[in-house]
């Protein structure tokens, strides 16, 4: 067993395992973690360094996960725009194929949260095939991104056997993989996975930064062997209400990424994901640190300041000339023209109000 697998297997999976290390009430969140699983793996979980701060908001469960109920379930609208039950298929030439069901420990900010390692979730190989089947007859696909879950939970054996049948399609340009793992289990990247990496180029990897905290020195070693072996690497960070909702916090980050070579990519705004809404800011709190961090930072660390509309419209960049209309239902254009509304609602901090 190699040590990120041994890592993983000795993740904290229960309210009764955090109970022993911090003063909680297990038998609360135990109801939170029925609906919505619990992983921390051992690398995350010392990061800790007291109950609230902003590695704990990420990563154990919170009862206000169970009372936000204005929001949708599947807000992108990913399963009604799925061919397949793995495939989402929402630009014309992009396929996201959702190749694993469980991550290495579960945000709680997820936008799958209604799936990811959720009982009856799992993702088998046959189904990783078929999504690989309907890409290959699709012509106008030109951009394959691995996601789930997530992707390096697999075997290097059979990480290679997807990425060599995607390689083999000949309208396959890029493809992309979606990995927390530098963050919480940098053992997984080993030498062997980049020299696997190395031989599917042109292939990105998008990781998953929010703190400063989190770039420890395995994190940092993580991004380097990566970019090392030649793979381009890009953050997405999701800007979260009590993690990283200041300038001073994000500047910090996309500075320290930049160091490494990973380009800090997107700063997405909070999808309208039921269960999240406890860690939404307003649109107007991005605006003004986007504001904060020009002029203060290179160019090349400012990432794009994004929300993912819902319906599945797309992404659009939140900017003076996409923004119509702020206030409690904001009134956005999409890349098309058309005007959106995306509600602002926020989740509070009282689970009985």
């Amino acid at each position: 067993m190699e040590l990120w697998q041994q890592q993983l297997k000795a993740s904290l999976t229960t309210p009764a395992q955090l109970a022993e290390r911090f003063a909680l009430d297990a038998a609360a969140l135990e109801a939170v973690c029925a609906r919505y699983p619990l992983r921390i793996t051992p690398q995350y979980l010392d990061l800790i360094e007291e109950p609230g701060d902003a590695i704990w908001r990420q990563c154990v469960p919170d009862v206000r996960e169970l009372h936000d109920d204005q929001a949708q379930v599947d807000p992108l609208n990913e399963d009604h725009l799925a061919p397949l039950s793995h495939a989402v298929h929402r630009y014309p030439d992009r396929v996201l194929l959702l190749v694993a069901g469980t991550c290495a420990t579960y945000c709680r900010f997820c936008t799958r949260k209604r799936k990811v390692g959720c009982r009856g979730m799992e993702v088998s190989f046959g189904e990783v095939m078929a999504g690989i089947e309907y890409v290959a007859r699709t012509p106008s696909v030109r951009d394959v991104i691995l996601s789930g879950g997530e992707p390096l939970l697999m075997s290097d054996l059979l990480l290679k056997e997807i990425l060599e049948r995607l390689r083999r399609i000949p309208h396959v340009e890029i493809i992309r993989i979606g990995t927390r793992a530098p963050v919480v289990l940098s053992a997984r990247i080993t030498p062997s996975l980049c020299a696997l990496l190395r031989q599917c180029h042109p292939l990105f990897v998008n990781t998953h930064f929010n703190h400063p905290r989190e770039l420890t020195p395995e994190a940092m070693e993580a991004c380097l062997r990566l970019a090392d072996a030649g793979v381009p690497v890009g953050n997405q960070t999701v800007l979260l209400r009590g993690v990283n909702d200041d300038a001073a916090t994000l500047e910090e980050l996309f500075r320290a990424l930049l160091k490494l070579r990973v380009r800090p990519y997107y700063l997405h705004h909070m999808d309208l994901v039921r269960g999240t809404g406890h860690f939404r800011t307003r649109l107007e709190t991005g605006l003004e640190i986007m504001a904060a961090l020009r002029g203060t930072l290179s160019g090349l660390a400012i990432p794009h300041y994004v929300v993912d509309l819902p319906g599945g419209r797309g992404k659009v960049p939140i900017v003076p000339e996409s923004v119509e209309k702020l206030g409690d239902v904001a009134v956005l254009r999409a890349p098309r023209g058309e005007r959106v509304e995306f509600p602002q609602y926020l989740c509070s901090d009282n689970p009985s109000a």
